[in-house]
């Protein structure tokens, strides 16, 4: 089945070259040029990736990856010309799965999406039918949804798998390298900080208070870990 990706920039010439790029490949393409008309496509699609710019009218990128993680976990890359190191922790502060900084070379662009792609299926196929309870943590794999008691936890795709890795590995503690490596893939640009940006992110949605966390812990100067 033909994956579909939400290309969105304002820039109509990047559009039309990472679509035809991205459609050589047998992929389906909807593109959309700010911020609004993103955020709507969002909303009455699930797209299996969305590549979004960081500076668009109307509403800005950032803004647009949050509004779309109060109801999706769908993958998000976020494209920006800024290099700052802060810029992209900040997008991904906002549930950006990964970042891509201009200018890119298209090759780029196309291995991000398939290795992002490639990661969420596997995870999808892998665990089918495995039910993982801790506590009051409930870890469905099949469906990739983790819930708190009652309620259900809307995690971004590498959120989920960074927890799913600690889960099914309790007590053993992995290195921010290790987690980059792991669930990033050795290619990865980023730097460690992104790692402890998710690991804070979950914590602030799966612990009852973030400061004393029950589930993911830090082994300080090592890593994290999952206490069974």
């Amino acid at each position: 089945m033909s994956k579909r990706i939400l290309v969105v920039d304002d820039e109509k010439l990047i559009v039309k070259g990472i679509r035809f790029s991205l459609e050589q490949d047998g992929m389906t393409v909807d593109t959309a040029y700010d911020g609004e008309e993103a955020l709507a496509l969002a909303k009455e699609t699930e797209y299996d990736l969305v590549l979004l710019d960081v500076m668009l009218p109307k509403r800005g990128g950032l803004e647009v990856c949050q509004h779309i993680r109060e109801f999706s976990d769908m993958p998000v890359v976020m494209l920006t010309a800024k290099g700052e190191d802060m810029d992209k922790v900040l997008g991904l502060e906002y549930g950006a799965d990964d970042y891509i900084t201009k200018p890119f070379n298209i090759l780029e662009v196309k291995l991000r999406i398939k290795n992002i792609l490639r990661r969420t299926s596997d995870k999808t196929t892998s665990k089918a039918n495995r039910v993982i309870v801790k506590a009051n943590m409930k870890m469905d794999c099949d469906n990739r949804s983790v819930w708190i008691g009652e309620q259900e936890v809307n995690l971004t795709v590498k959120e989920y798998d960074v927890l799913e890795l600690l889960v099914i590995n309790p007590n053993k503690v992995y290195s921010r390298e290790n987690l980059l490596n792991l669930i990033w893939g050795s290619g990865y640009s980023g730097d460690a900080r992104t790692v402890d940006v998710h690991i804070r992110r979950l914590r602030e949605k799966i612990e009852l208070n973030a400061s004393e966390p029950k589930f993911v812990h830090t082994k300080w100067g090592v890593g994290y870990f999952f206490r069974d």
